[in-house]
């Protein structure tokens, strides 16, 4: 296995290794997961940034402790009120929190901090992904909220981010990134303060906006504080929240925090995918764990890695292991293939009959849960056998792959069998969690939640 000369990438691995940790358990009190893009794939363009904000170069930046370069970059204004004081006791009495989520924040820091300072941003925004997600990749939402940076699927799809049979864009490091400085950037364009582009992030710009005209209309200030009885306490706590961690981050002495030192230089670099290659193959040939692997791509949702233009990211001496191993590799690199449902007689066993594997196999690779049959029209991954096609698996049907399944009573009955009353619940619900998904993976957006807004 490949270790690491550095303490913060042990330290990192150490903590990926562990089962991954969910949003909601691994969040602050009343963790924000709520907001709103309101807007049109038309309307997103990357905008300018006011001229006060200029880019800066990341050469001017010498200190070994990226912590440092991120306070050398704070350019938000403080908030300073009973709620800042409350989140930073809560952070600041859990240690072990901070430091799972530093450890988390040591693959992605630098790329985060490096892509603001290119766009001339405050550097503290690198923080966000604390309040958003604790810095695990892998955090889903009870509104199906996902990555470092929530975003909800219709959001995602707004910002042109992937979301299929075999990836989730969301998840992706560069991608997410990418769309939500972007986000961002827009919001403080059309607001001009940062902290109302952080509520507007939170609970999106057309409540920002309605809460700004009802305190113009009343004579009373428009600024984040002045607004901030007219929010949701999700978004009242938000930009305290950051305040919090930024305050902690800045002195972590005064408040009792000692900060795992992070590196100042770049952890990953990209990799060009030639062909299709079994993620299990491709981590192999980087001399890393699956886990490892999965760390730093998280949005591969397949055994295997398809697309024609998909990058890897892989630290830089496992890139250099992992070219010189492909170039000595005598194996196929895919063993997966794809296959569609014709019709009912499709069975899961018949399908891993025909293509020489298990029904747990295909179930597994396709995330079919027990008691579950495909429906008509499904694309499936299976094993490819000596008469599967060598060649890649095409762009359209990385694009419209689906699945449908419903519950397996057919078989059942053709037994002589009946499912139990608790059979027949846990079918009946797996059916749902699958028609749900069904939904999403066809990028339809989710309902407005109670405050009028989509949570982002």
């Amino acid at each position: 296995m490949y270790e690491t000369t550095r303490t913060t990438q042990a330290l990192a691995f150490a903590i990926l290794l562990a089962p991954a940790i969910s949003h909601a358990a691994d969040s602050a009190p009343s963790t924000i997961t709520q907001s709103s893009s309101g807007i049109s794939s038309a309307a997103i363009a990357k905008p300018a940034l006011p001229a006060s904000l200029t880019a800066v170069k990341a050469d001017d930046y010498k200190d070994p402790d990226l912590w440092a370069r991120i306070r050398s970059g704070y350019a938000i204004p403080d908030v300073d009120n009973a709620l800042v004081a409350k989140h930073i006791q809560w952070y600041a009495s859990r240690p072990d929190y901070l430091a799972r989520t530093s450890g988390r924040a040591s693959l992605y820091l630098y790329h985060v901090v490096q892509e603001l300072e290119k766009r001339g941003m405050p550097t503290e925004l690198a923080l966000l992904p604390v309040i958003e997600s604790a810095f695990n990749p892998q955090a889903l939402s009870t509104a199906d909220a996902s990555g470092l940076w929530q975003f909800v699927p219709g959001t995602g799809k707004d910002f042109n981010l992937k979301q299929n049979m075999f990836k989730d864009e969301r998840r992706g490091v560069l991608a997410s990134t990418d769309a939500a400085l972007t986000y961002l950037q827009r919001l403080y364009t059309m607001f001009g303060d940062w902290q109302l582009a952080l509520a507007a992030y939170n609970w999106g710009e057309g409540n920002v906006q309605k809460a700004i005209q009802k305190n113009r209309a009343a004579g009373k200030p428009t600024d984040f504080e002045s607004l901030a009885e007219l929010m949701p306490a999700e978004t009242r706590n938000y930009v305290p929240k950051l305040q919090a961690v930024k305050n902690i981050i800045a002195n972590p002495g005064q408040y009792g925090v000692s900060l795992p030192v992070i590196d100042n230089q770049p952890y990953f670099t990209t990799v060009d995918k030639t062909s299709d290659i079994d993620l299990a193959v491709a981590a192999q040939l980087a001399e890393m764990s699956i886990d490892e692997f999965k760390a730093l791509n998280p949005q591969f949702k397949k055994p295997v890695i398809t697309g024609e233009s998909t990058k890897i990211l892989l630290p830089k001496e496992n890139a250099e292991k992992f070219h010189l191993n492909l170039a000595q590799w005598g194996h196929a690199l895919s063993s997966w293939t794809t296959h569609k449902i014709t019709g009912a007689r499709e069975t899961i066993a018949s399908l891993a009959s025909k293509f020489g594997t298990t029904p747990e196999v295909i179930r597994q690779a396709n995330n079919i849960p027990p008691q579950m049959r495909l429906k008509a029209g499904s694309t499936i991954l299976v094993p490819k056998t000596s008469t599967s096609t060598a060649s890649d698996i095409a762009e359209n049907i990385i694009d419209n792959a689906q699945i449908a399944l419903e519950a397996d009573r057919g078989d059942s009955k053709r037994k002589g069998q009946k499912l139990s009353g608790a059979q027949r619940i846990k079918a009946s619900a797996a059916n749902a969690v699958a028609e749900i998904k069904a939904r999403v993976s066809r990028g339809n957006k989710p309902a407005l939640n109670s405050h009028g807004r989509k949570h982002r």
